[in-house]
């Protein structure tokens, strides 16, 4: 299926005011690499980009987030992301452009190398906790107010709204809200104190590729400035990743005592965001650790 002859006449218009200059798309075709909207390969006189296209039925402005995090992200250097060209909006569609980053064979150091970069990444930092903007993670709004501390931020703006979200749509019992709040009570007590770490957000085996350079190259983010421990936490979630990337991570900058204690309550908000996504056995999986540290 390719797209549709008025949005790639569309397509051309933005291209060539990129580049400013002519930009014909000479093909389009369906490839995988979303798992919410669909995506395509565009062949152009300029060269080969990704785009990916959705209804947005979610939020007109989902595309134009993830754009802001991707060169928020590329910006801090530490490693390749896919850089954003151009979102928009098209009829009842919306759209973001990106390079296309072509697949290659890892290096014989790229769990190493990547922990190490990981670990460079974190070390972007401001003065508060969250972004001047919001935006989404997978479908679901993120709300990323500043705040001065960390548990002030993640009870707020992660387990509440989250915990409180899932309560109205009846994924969660009144008792179990209850207990987040217990927990979000208790946050300064059971995370350490840190500067606010640049994070990918949504780092999982899903959102990485290897790139033609042997290297690790990043996608998909839900991108905010808080604790560290949340990439890390969320990576070890469906799978996780290989021990040599968290060995090199902890060589290039050692996690703060007792963080395998705290490591589910991290993970405590994407659960919840994936409770509220698709249900099912993720409600078990929120409420044995809502009743482990409440």
């Amino acid at each position: 299926m390719s797209l549709h002859p008025s949005l790639v006449n569309h397509l051309q218009e933005h291209f060539t005011t990129f580049f400013r200059e002519n930009v014909q798309v000479r093909s389009s075709a369906p490839v995988a690499g979303s798992a919410i909207s669909q995506a395509f390969l565009l062949e152009t006189s300029m060269g080969s980009f990704f785009m990916k296209l959705n209804s947005s039925l979610f939020g007109l402005d989902f595309f134009e987030k993830e754009a802001k995090g991707l060169d928020l992200l590329a910006n801090a250097g530490a490693m390749k992301v896919a850089r954003p060209l151009f979102d928009g909006r098209f009829h009842q569609q919306i759209y973001v452009v990106m390079e296309y980053l072509e697949k290659g064979e890892p290096d014989p150091d790229f769990w190493e190398d990547f922990g190490r970069r990981m670990a460079a990444l974190h070390r972007n930092t401001q003065a508060q906790f969250g972004l001047s903007y919001n935006n989404y993670i997978g479908k679901i709004p993120q709300r990323n107010t500043l705040h001065d501390t960390w548990p002030s931020f993640f009870a707020d703006e992660r387990i509440m709204r989250l915990a409180d979200r899932a309560h109205t749509h009846g994924l969660l019992d009144a008792a179990h809200a209850d207990q987040a709040g217990r927990i979000c009570a208790r946050l300064p007590d059971l995370l350490p104190e840190e500067e606010p770490a640049l994070l990918h957000g949504d780092l999982w085996n899903g959102n990485f590729m290897v790139h033609t350079n042997g290297k690790v190259a990043l996608f998909d983010p839900a991108t905010y400035y808080g604790n560290r421990e949340m990439d890390i936490a969320m990576s070890r979630l469906f799978g996780g990743f290989d021990n040599r990337f968290y060995g090199a991570y902890h060589e290039a900058w050692e996690l703060q005592p007792g963080y395998a204690e705290r490591e589910p309550l991290l993970q405590l908000y994407p659960l919840l965001v994936h409770l509220l996504l698709f249900g099912g056995h993720y409600r078990d999986e929120v409420i044995g650790i809502l009743r482990r540290f409440s």
